[in-house]
């Protein structure tokens, strides 16, 4: 009997979005309590229920008021072919590998992504949408980029609460967000826009907001701001215009696989008589690359810029002396 309840109601909801979101001027209480079949109390409470889920809905405090859902929240129908799916299945199967908690929105797109796919790969995809059901539940972080998002979408400004990467303190911002940005370096999600505080685009790391509210005040994004050629200086999301030449040498035995990737948009590979390559890049913020050149072990040298070289050879060896220590500790 509860599971019927449940079901009833969750239709209902479904039903309530969908008539609100087709009705732009918005519809009242008793208006959708005739359309659904249902009691005025219903519809107030289903309306409360809606905004808990994270529906954007308004009211014109009219007598009597009028509800409907923020324009932009609903995306219009796209018909996809094969192909274009399985892009997208691929895009969303490495967002859900790097993905470090349960997302409700992922699992939701991959759901929807399934039902336009051949059954073979369907499976796939929902087995993959399964697997995120394991990871631990962020809500908190989900509502704040769903906020986010809807000012992204609606051009509307954000009022956001983050703290810094090196303490506890929150500070205040006012942001027009621009553009939000995924990074597979520590798994990390970041708003890029116009902050009041500083009066410049900044980038702030959404794991770090601690809370997000939606304003009314509009934006227009400034016409020559380009995400895309202002990101193309980063190696990850450090940008800016001064460049500086990064060289790193490979030995031979990694020259292929360093050829089989295009790492950066500005990279240039170049052979050496031993059969190792030179890959040199032109990057804003170099020392962004620490944790990727690392991974490369001894199979790598940073020949430039030094700054770079010596942060290298300082974790290196740090390593050395860790494992030094740990070597001694078994031997003992």
């Amino acid at each position: 009997m509860t599971h019927d309840h449940t079901l009833t109601k969750a239709q209902r909801l479904s039903r309530m979005s969908y008539l609100l979101h087709r009705n732009p001027h918005g519809l009242t209480v008793q208006e959708l309590a005739s359309l659904c079949n249902v009691s005025a109390r219903t519809i107030q409470r289903d309306i409360r229920d809606l905004d808990d889920l994270g529906i954007p809905v308004w009211d014109d405090e009219g007598a009597p008021p009028r509800y409907g859902i923020i324009e932009g929240y609903y995306l219009p129908p796209v018909r996809l072919e094969l192909d274009d799916a399985l892009a997208l299945y691929l895009a969303a199967r490495l967002l859900a590998r790097y993905a470090d908690s349960f997302d409700p929105h992922i699992v939701h797109a991959l759901a929807k992504l399934s039902t336009v796919l051949p059954g073979a790969i369907a499976e796939h995809v929902q087995s993959t949408a399964t697997s995120l059901l394991e990871r631990p539940h962020d809500h908190h972080r989900c509502r704040i980029l769903s906020t986010l998002a809807l000012g992204w979408a609606t051009r509307r400004q954000v009022s956001i609460w983050h703290r810094s990467g090196t303490g506890e303190h929150q500070h205040q911002y006012t942001v027009c967000p621009y553009f939000i940005e995924a990074s597979a370096v520590g798994s990390a999600t970041y708003l890029i826009g116009h902050d009041s505080y500083f009066d410049r685009v900044t980038t702030f790391k959404i794991e770090r907001i601690a809370e997000a509210k939606l304003l009314d005040e509009q934006f227009q994004v400034p016409e020559e701001f380009d995400p895309h050629k202002l990101l193309e200086s980063a190696w990850s999301i450090m940008y800016g215009d001064d460049l500086q030449e990064v060289v790193l040498r490979f030995a031979a035995t990694k020259t292929r696989r360093v050829k089989e990737n295009r790492w950066h948009v500005s990279q240039e590979i170049h052979d050496l008589p031993d059969g190792g390559c030179l890959l040199r890049l032109w990057i804003a913020q170099p020392i962004e690359m620490s944790y990727w050149i690392l991974g490369w072990g001894g199979d790598v040298e940073v020949l430039a810029p030094e700054e770079l070289r010596q942060h290298i050879a300082q974790e290196a060896q740090q390593m050395a002396s860790l494992y030094r220590q740990t070597a001694q500790g078994s031997s003992g």
